[in-house]
């Protein structure tokens, strides 16, 4: 039996992980967009969409939507973002975050989640429907501060917009609170006419992706739309796979988004009102998940009727969303280890608040692990040292036996039970060290907490490559220093495939995040160390 076959086969699976979750994230089947009149299902009991003064809902607003002569934007900043308003739909039309910033530059940007342009499109629309004329986001309102500024730094600030045409009056309120990512979005509509009218809110997400990159220079996180309520629990909703199978679920609470990476926007009902979750696709591509309350709000003639709803514009920290609203921590995608991913983000932040460095965390974190499995890891170093102890017989059993591989199987079999040895016992740590090791590379990538997190010198980012392959290259020699303190192989071919790993190895780890190398090296020294350790006491007895 060759005891290095399966530490070749873990080896080549790792690799193999990799590249597929690389082509599965860059290589989705190409799909085109239908041509849609509308972005918006009408509200139930109708066939058309409602009447509405102004427009063809599907339109983006700044899209197709004509530019009105007295438009005018207001800028609202608070501790954590800068949020930008527009009269015409009385939408946030911007939204730059602060502490956290756009692709390197000369000139350190916020940055912007929604935007209305550029290479990617991420806007939020909202608005009234119903049979009688109602505000969507393509209405013109007014407001008392056109053009102003305004600070929400110690206390919350309420931002309003009127409207009214005929017997019905829309005033528009956004809360915006100093540290907070929630923006709360209420309608009161008074109704000054001798009939009940009927009013439904609709509150969507709309997303233009940017162009892929290589895969080797960006992440496999998931971009795309997602919804959950308590009765459907979580579901992805990848962009490609709205146009042949569009999003219509009734739902009680929960709430509709779209995922990027590190950040999130997200369409939230009241959690008692039933609500239509939808999605749309039209050109460019562009891309509408929404919802709108399944239920009219009835205002009776001289009555005023509120309607509200909400927004999440921020990071994806999963402590912060687990207050917003339930399940929203869920769009944090540590991929199929979660299990395993989600407790060890907790142990690394629980580390970092105590020492203030996430480089230094991952350190500690791996010392804890190799801790944890010591008691295993010593077992298999001392199988492999007993291993290479054995090295003489074992290739005198090979000149006895020649080209006989049955008989030398035989005999290396014997040899094992004689010395009561597992010539698989070596390869149990990084068995073990696989499930950790992936769980850990979801947690670099996606936990925003890492992102422009420095380490030491020229470190600035644990979560992006190591621009200077330090990490990388010192990986690769701790692995070649682990081959050469491991029993030397008997087959010729095996010894070259394992002498070509580190180099291999060292290549993928070139585009991996320094984080997660960080994690491996300092696991390989830490290995190496222990694997000394042990093999010195095992020579002595």
């Amino acid at each position: 039996m060759n005891s290095y076959r399966p530490v070749l086969y873990i080896l080549l699976a790792v690799i193999l992980f990799f590249l597929w979750t690389d082509w599965q994230h860059w290589h989705v089947p190409v799909t085109h967009p239908v041509a849609t009149t509308s972005a918006l299902p009408a509200p139930p009991g109708q066939t058309a969409p409602p009447a509405a003064p102004t427009t063809v809902l599907a339109a983006p607003a700044h899209a197709t939507a004509p530019v009105m002569p007295h438009a005018a934007l207001l800028v609202v900043k608070t501790r954590v973002l800068t949020a930008t308003l527009d009269t015409q739909g009385a939408d946030i039309t911007r939204l730059a975050l602060h502490g956290y910033f756009a692709a390197k530059s000369h000139v350190q940007r916020p940055y912007a989640l929604l935007k209305p342009a550029g290479h990617r499109v991420f806007i939020n629309e909202n608005g009234l429907l119903g049979r009688v004329p109602l505000p969507n986001h393509t209405t013109l309102y007014a407001t008392r501060h056109p053009g102003s500024r305004v600070t929400a730094d110690t206390k919350p600030v309420h931002i309003r917009f009127r409207w009214h045409k005929g017997t019905v009056r829309v005033v528009k309120t956004y809360t915006f609170t100093p540290s907070s990512y929630t923006v709360p979005i209420r309608y009161a509509v008074s109704n000054t006419g001798q009939k009940p009218i009927k009013v439904y809110l609709y509150n969507q997400l709309v997303h233009s992706p940017a162009p892929a990159t290589h895969f080797l220079h960006s992440a496999p996180i998931y971009v795309g739309a997602a919804f959950y309520s308590p009765a459907h629990k979580y579901h992805k909703l990848p962009f490609p796979h709205m146009v042949k199978h569009p999003l219509h679920v009734t739902a009680t609470g929960g709430w509709v988004a779209v995922s990027q990476h590190y950040f999130l926007g997200a369409a939230i009902p009241a959690a008692t009102q039933p609500a239509i979750f939808y999605s749309s696709v039209l050109h460019g591509p562009r891309y509408i998940i929404g919802y709108k309350t399944a239920q009219p709000v009835v205002v009776a003639p001289g009555h005023t009727a509120v309607l509200a709803t909400r927004l999440f514009l921020g990071p994806k920290k999963p402590s912060v969303l687990r207050k917003v609203a339930p399940g929203l921590d869920l769009t944090v995608d540590y991929g199929w280890l979660t299990v395993l991913a989600q407790p060890l983000y907790w142990v690394l932040a629980h580390i970092e608040r105590v020492v203030g460095n996430w480089g230094v965390s991952i350190i500690l974190l791996t010392v804890l692990i190799k801790v944890i499995f010591f008691p295993l890891s010593a077992a298999s170093f001392k199988s492999m040292a007993k291993m290479r102890k054995l090295q003489p017989r074992m290739a005198a059993l090979k000149e006895r036996h020649g080209s006989d591989k049955t008989a030398l199987q035989q005999a290396m079999m014997e040899l094992y039970k004689t010395e009561k040895m597992n010539p698989l016992g070596g390869c149990l740590p990084m068995i073990v060290q696989i499930p950790v090791f992936i769980a850990l590379y979801w947690v670099l990538l996606d936990s925003v907490a890492l992102r422009d997190a420095p380490f030491v010198l020229w470190i600035h980012n644990l979560a992006a490559p190591d621009p200077y392959f330090v990490l990388p290259i010192l990986m690769g020699i701790s692995m070649l220093v682990q081959q050469m303190l491991n029993p030397a192989m008997m087959d010729p071919t095996q010894r070259k495939v394992m002498m070509v790993m580190p180099i291999i190895f060292t290549a993928f780890f070139l585009f991996f995040p320094a984080g997660l190398v960080l994690y491996w090296v300092t696991n390989n020294v830490l290995s190496i160390l222990q694997q000394q350790w042990v093999m010195r006491r095992v020579d002595k007895t």
